[in-house]
């Protein structure tokens, strides 16, 4: 670099001109046009009019063309190269921004490409993929597209286990995260895990940081921290004086009380439970009304309590291997529909009240007093393929709360050949709104 062009342009009274044209440089744009400098100090004007050699006009601010300066560099021969290079002379190699966004941009996808691949097919999961990006939670807790690769393969793993239909947390994270706490509050893996759980389970992404509140969003998964966080609820089960487990169900039956049963409760109990016709509903407030309403005479009745947690699971295996027949019944929306399959992959059930005509009855009855609209992706209703046509068509969300009478109608009559029955006179009423079982 010439004596000339530091003392012309390496000075601090041109600083500013320098790094104006440093950072349009670096944004790929051409040092041409006009640049202002407001408030300009008397040894700065007079700096650019030694550069320019000649007056630099007055005023409080000091306007530069840059084509200018640009010109008098080259044919004064203090940098025959222009403007551009007696940046570079002046201050090293210029960045090119464009192209570091763009491989930062690339760096940033590329973290997210095995997440992307284990979302493929899991619509239930698009609007929590949405969040990460539009909050900037990953790129918040990394700031490092190396990092958040590396913690966004591990999640990618551990949501290709969920929902499971039993795990401890402890397991799940030594096979997906390869250490046994990896899942403990506190680490940024937890944290993305659990939204993702929250997400599976049709809860609020970031949610509260209660332990309970962990507890359920895992427990909605199919994980549980131990084997007393995940219970089931049910009413009506027979119960044996031989097992923990047989005895409390066997007090809550004749007292015809719910019972909560532990995940703990029911690994100890390795015997079958003969059940006989098994009725399951997703919402506790079903088991709580037919307690009030039948108490003793309730028929059994099993609570998913939304997604099944591992007590669920394992109830509902003891129930099936006691030979008992299953029939479901959930909410309307897409996330019980969710739900219902979910289930209907772990024990085969018919249909209680839970297809298309039902779902017609429910609303042409004038029992949904508030229309709310169903949110979400549609989903296939294998064991009627028509519910999910007429969801989509009618777009109405059908609570287990607003058919609340009709089941418990079902319950009441209890006879373990009633479904069949009660499914048949959906087909035979001409007045859907009336359909009840015999």
């Amino acid at each position: 670099m010439s004596e000339r062009l530091e003392r012309l342009l390496g000075g601090p009274e041109t600083s500013w001109l320098v790094e104006r044209v440093r950072r349009r440089l670096e944004r790929g744009r051409p040092p041409i046009g006009p640049v202002t400098l407001s408030a300009a100090t008397v040894e700065q004007r007079r700096a650019i009019e030694r550069l320019l050699g000649r007056r630099a006009g007055a005023g409080s601010s000091l306007s530069v063309s840059l084509d200018e300066v640009d010109r008098v560099l080259r044919s004064s021969g203090v940098c025959p190269e222009g403007l551009a290079a007696a940046v570079v002379l002046l201050q090293g190699p210029v960045r090119d921004l464009g192209r570091e966004n763009a491989l930062r941009d690339a760096a940033w996808r590329e973290a997210f490409a095995e997440l992307d691949a284990a979302l493929t097919d899991r619509p239930e999961l698009s609007g929590w993929r949405s969040w990460l990006e539009t909050t900037g939670v990953v790129r918040r807790s990394t700031g490092d597209p190396h990092e958040a690769r590396i913690l966004l393969d591990t999640v990618a793993a551990i949501l290709l286990r969920l929902p499971h239909a039993g795990i401890p947390i402890g397991r799940l994270a030594a096979e997906t995260c390869g250490d046994a706490h990896a899942l403990d509050e506190g680490k940024p893996v937890a944290a993305l895990a659990l939204s993702a759980a929250r997400a599976l389970g049709g809860l609020p992404y970031a949610g509260d940081g209660t332990a309970d509140a962990r507890r359920r969003a895992w427990a909605a998964v199919g994980v549980h921290l131990d084997d007393l966080s995940s219970s089931v609820l049910c009413l009506g089960l027979p119960g044996d004086d031989d097992t923990p487990a047989g005895r409390v169900l066997a007090a809550t039956r004749e007292a015809g009380e719910p019972c909560l049963l532990t995940l703990r409760q029911l690994q100890r109990h390795e015997s079958p439970i003969r059940a006989g016709l098994v009725r399951i509903c997703e919402n506790p407030v079903v088991v709580a009304a037919a307690a009030d309403e039948l108490g003793p005479r309730c028929p059994p009745l099993v609570c998913t309590g939304g997604r099944p947690s591992a007590a669920v699971w394992r109830l509902l295996d003891l129930l099936a291997a006691g030979g008992s027949e299953f029939a479901y019944h959930g909410d309307f929306d897409w996330g019980g529909i969710g739900i219902a399959g979910a289930v209907r992959e772990r024990v085969d059930w018919r249909p209680w009240r839970y297809d298309s005509l039902a779902y017609e009855a429910a609303i042409l009855s004038g029992k949904v007093l508030s229309m709310t609209s169903l949110t979400g992706h549609s989903r296939a209703t294998p064991w009627d393929p028509e519910l999910s046509a007429a969801m989509v068509r009618r777009a109405v969300r059908v609570e287990e709360e607003m058919v609340l009478g009709d089941l418990l109608t079902d319950l009441a009559a209890g006879s373990g050949d009633s479904i069949a029955r009660f499914r048949d006179s959906y087909r035979d009423s001409s007045a859907l709104g009336s359909i009840t079982e015999t």
